[in-house]
């Protein structure tokens, strides 16, 4: 056998096997006996070993792992990866349908439904090209993941090209991303932990854990151990090939390409059927073999669905229906008072441990003392503790019948449990203050926060360090953290000469970060990412934002006064003042940047804001937006008096009625590339 026909057999064999690992591992219908698969993969084997130089890292002898990796490199996804608004209750998903049909053109127009099972995994971004799997990732922060391509290689349900069925008349996809959702089936789960119980090893807590953890595991051999799944749900982005309207129909063209899709998704042809499937699913849960935490419901037709936008980051054409949160009850042992970095004095309770969901429960929160009184929850009590959305427990009452008399009433705090200042009320709030500015564990609450993953992102830089650096006093506010030396820094218990070099690296490597992370970081109240990037977007920079008045911060779309006047008085205080003059001596972006694409200039569409509708000629709607927010423009997902534009392509639906009636201007395709030229 000379080179070329070893090549030919060897690519043959892979994709015969693959094929017959899908009819196993995903279909659970194998069409050969075991003896019949280890005949092909001994040939397989025997050929790669004669020919190493033709062994890729997608044939099926690679699947059990290769070298450890030294950490995972930042991947940034093609498209935002988003998560949904929820529901909890039938109530709630009615409610739903009656916001999203004021932007309908009937409001009460048919629309038909597909309820998709929400796993509860970890979501993962696999990317294909001309049929073959070249890159995973997790989901991160729904802008940039982690890539776990050599993880992912390891699943058998994982298809490493496409079509898998070489039977399958569907084209091998030039450009296709997928999202999935990575999961331990619950009697794999059980298995492993009953093996560590034998092996005297501590148990895995929940399912859920236990797979991010092992996909998220440097040594991919560790990984290939796992007997992970996949489930696919939806297509991010495609070029080549054709993609069906419906979300039911899609799902339908990931099985055929070779995708594992979950058998449980249903077709439902209105929202009363979508309601039978919840009340079906809050039974059915139970009796499946992996975890979920409720049902997602979407508009099957996606390009309707699409055309409705979003609502801060989450799209409006679907909703997380969340099942019932689980209830247990324990016994209340404490009430700790928690100091945040805005110096709110919260009420945190301390639990007799207990089991919820899977998942050991030691605290839970108690919102605030308003609460505590109306509910009338005293420390001793036995307490009914429930898990908001299978997540955050929080205590729904006492058990009052269960009383004996030795229960003590919880005392609203008089003084700051850190510094001892005075505990002050803020008229019309419930909230309870320490408003010493000098507090050291508000300070350190506010530095855990700058250096956090949604605001600076520092690496190397956790709480411990921030408690470590206050109480030390190197930090005395927020615009100390890029004034630390080296030589400060080791001489810090615990503080060796790679760890501070890596601390120092994520420092300057922050200084990277865009002016909305800047502006997030800074912890204005009511002002996170998705509002800091509003604001920004509007305004153009920290600074300008520094200067603006009230009448103009309320003109920025999805501004309201209590925001306004919150960023106002953020920006009045001297103290932050001074911060601020710090963070720009070291650098930090305080101006939002603009790249130049297709022969415009930088930020030409800068302050304009759009609203896509219909069908353009050769942009997807989220090719169309990229576009736009490349060259510093802002899409929104309804007409209003602030908008500029309303890009509109075939079958415009009642937006370009609204914006005709508005008097806001209508360009197509071709007069969106023209303004982008002309600056």
């Amino acid at each position: 056998m000379d080179d070329f026909e070893a090549n030919e057999r060897i690519l043959e064999l892979r994709d015969t096997i693959n094929f017959h690992l899908y009819r196993y591992h995903v279909l659970d219908a194998p069409v050969i006996s075991d003896a019949e698969y280890d005949e092909l993969y001994r040939e397989l084997l025997a050929l790669e070993e004669r020919y190493p130089d033709l062994v890729t890292a997608a044939s099926p002898t690679q699947r059990a792992g290769a070298e450890p990796l030294p950490g995972f490199e930042k991947v940034t996804h093609p498209a935002p990866i988003l998560s949904l608004a929820n529901a909890f209750d039938v109530a709630g998903l009615r409610a739903w349908r009656t916001r999203i049909g004021r932007l309908l053109p009937d409001p009460d127009m048919h629309l038909d439904y597909v309820a998709e099972p929400k796993l509860d995994g970890l979501t993962v971004v696999l990317t294909y090209r001309d049929g073959v799997f070249v890159q995973g990732a997790t989901r991160g922060n729904g802008e940039v993941g982690e890539d776990v391509t050599q993880n992912l290689r390891t699943l058998f349900s994982l298809p490493k090209r496409l079509p898998v069925d070489p039977n399958c008349d569907l084209p091998a996809p030039p450009y296709l991303v997928v999202r999935g959702e990575i999961f331990f089936p619950l009697d794999k789960f059980e298995a492993l932990n009953h093996a560590r119980a034998d092996a005297g090893l501590p148990l895995y807590m929940n399912p859920r854990n236990t797979a991010a953890g092992s996909l998220r595991q440097l040594d991919s051999t560790q990984t290939a151990q796992r007997p992970l799944r996949l489930y696919c749900y939806d297509v991010i982005i495609w070029d080549g090939i054709e993609i069906p309207v419906t979300q039911w129909e899609r799902l339908q063209m990931l099985r055929d390409y070779g995708f594992p899709v979950s058998p449980d998704s249903v077709y439902c042809t209105n929202l009363d059927a979508v309601a039978a499937e919840y009340e079906k699913w809050i039974e059915k849960r139970n009796q499946i073999n992996y975890e979920v935490d409720g049902v997602v419901v979407k508009i099957n037709d996606r390009p309707l669905a699409d055309g409705l936008g979003f609502v801060g980051k989450d799209p409006r054409g679907a909703v997380a229906m969340k099942f019932p949160a689980q209830e247990k009850t324990t016994k209340l042992l404490d009430v700790q008072v928690n100091v945040g970095r805005t110096g709110i004095l919260a009420p945190a309770a301390v639990l007799e441990p207990v089991e919820i969901g899977g998942v050991i429960v030691r605290n839970a929160t108690l919102h605030n003392y308003d609460e505590i009184e109306r509910k009338d929850i005293r420390i001793g009590d036995t307490v009914i503790v429930k898990r908001a959305g299978d997540v955050i427990p929080y205590i729904v009452g006492p058990v009052v019948d269960l009383r004996d008399g030795s229960e003590l009433v919880v005392q609203r705090p008089s003084h700051c449990p850190v510094c001892g200042e005075p505990a002050s009320y803020i008229s019309g709030e419930v909230a309870v203050y320490c408003e010493n500015p000098a507090c050291p564990e508000q300070l350190v609450r506010r530095v855990e926060y700058f250096v956090g993953r949604s605001a600076m992102d520092i690496d190397g830089f956790g709480s411990k360090t921030a408690a470590l650096l206050v109480a030390e006093g190197l930090i005395k506010d927020i615009g100390d953290i890029y004034s630390l030396r080296r030589d400060d820094l080791l001489a810090l218990e615990g503080h060796q000469e790679k760890k501070v070099d890596n601390l120092l690296a994520g420092l300057e490597a922050s200084k990277l970060q865009p002016a909305d992370r800047v502006l997030t970081a800074l912890g204005i109240r009511f002002v996170g990412n998705v509002m800091s990037e509003t604001l920004l977007n509007a305004v153009g920079g920290i600074d300008q934002l520094a200067a603006a008045g009230q009448e103009t911060l309320e003109q920025i779309e999805g501004i309201g006064p209590q925001t306004a006047v919150s960023v106002i008085e953020w920006f009045a205080r001297p103290r932050n003042r001074e911060i601020i003059e710090k963070l720009r001596v070291a650098d930090l972006n305080f101006d939002i940047e603009f790249t130049e694409s297709e022969g415009g200039t930088a930020a030409a569409l800068n302050g304009l804001t759009f609203v896509i509708t219909g069908t353009l000629p050769s942009l997807s709607r989220q090719e169309a937006k990229a576009l736009i927010e490349a060259n510093g423009g802002k899409v929104t997902g309804s007409v209003s008096k602030h908008t500029d534009y309303l890009l509109a392509g075939e079958k415009a639906g009642s937006k370009l009625g609204k914006a005709q009636s508005l008097g806001v201007e209508v360009l197509d395709e071709a007069g969106l590339h023209k303004l982008i030229y002309n600056g």
